[in-house]
């Protein structure tokens, strides 16, 4: 194996622990002690008609995936960002509190930049297979 393939192969797999701890963490702490408050503070349109808990595990990710991509992306108005930014168009991302939205931009902002370690370990270990 090449050097430079093997610290490549290292960096990426740090990276992708790290994001998986990240992703854990936040995750947890988001789901047993924060939802509540976040949903109170982004006052998401679906929660209007049902409550969060009744909706299926799909519907409540894509309703903090919402909340991620208007603290993220807050002037996009392409995409999922800018269809979660003109449902959520009412909230302030500069005025969500700072508890609230760390576990919120770390769940989701450690699933991507993990999603992409991943795939960097996948091909550097093929590249390391066939070298």
């Amino acid at each position: 194996m090449n050097a430079y393939l093997a610290y490549a192969l290292h960096f990426s797999f740090s990276a992708f622990v790290a994001c998986t701890t990240v992703f854990v963490v936040a995750g947890a702490y988001l789901m047993f002690f924060k939802v509540r408050k976040a949903n109170a503070v982004f006052k998401h349109p679906y929660l209007e008609k049902t409550p969060y808990q009744r909706y299926p595990l799909s519907i409540r990710m894509g309703i903090l995936l919402d909340y991620f991509l208007r603290l993220a992306f807050p002037n996009s108005q392409v995409w999922l960002a800018g269809h979660a930014n003109r449902l959520l168009a009412h909230v302030d991302p500069a005025k969500v509190p700072t508890d609230v939205r760390w576990p919120i931009l770390g769940f989701w902002g450690a699933c991507l930049v993990g999603l992409l370690a991943m795939i960097a370990l996948w091909s550097l270990l093929l590249m390391g297979v066939r070298g």
